[in-house]
């Protein structure tokens, strides 16, 4: 199934971290909420868990390398790219979306979490999206003549 492609991000004294996250949808429109999952193991996972709060930065067509530098381990994925801090979480620069979200819950789902967040601040761009879909990077086009 085509997913949106995202970056997960949170900071934790100072210090930016960030994954790519696959698994990342609406859940309520009143109150605005969203959710992600994380593997359990997930160095960020425990940064959301102790900063309770989290961003999510939705990727647009031209982010394929972002998306695979952010989905690597290691401290250096926000080396070279460009960021902010806006409502306590770091947010990317150019992304077509983005959005902060406090912790709203933590639910246990096999290997992973679902965090569950509550919207905080929202932003938008007019990028058409990176999604994925059969192991490849893609974006979304309109039918011919739907609205």
């Amino acid at each position: 199934m085509a997913t949106p492609v995202t970056v997960m991000t949170a900071l934790e004294r100072g210090t930016p971290h960030g994954t790519t996250v696959g698994a990342f949808a609406s859940l309520s429109m009143e109150p605005p909420m969203v959710m992600a999952c994380l593997d359990r193991r997930s160095d960020l996972l425990a940064r959301v868990r102790r900063t309770g709060r989290f961003g999510v930065n939705v990727l647009g067509s031209s982010h394929s390398e972002l998306a695979a530098r952010f989905a690597q381990k290691g401290a250096e994925k926000f080396l070279g790219v460009d960021w902010e801090v806006d409502s306590e979480v770091p947010r990317l620069v150019g992304a077509s979306g983005w959005l902060a979200c406090d912790v709203a819950g933590l639910v246990e789902g096999g290997d992973h979490v679902i965090v569950i967040g509550a919207v905080l601040a929202v932003d938008k761009a007019h990028v058409e999206p990176l999604t994925y879909h059969m192991r490849s990077f893609g974006t979304h086009a309109p039918l011919a003549g739907s609205v």
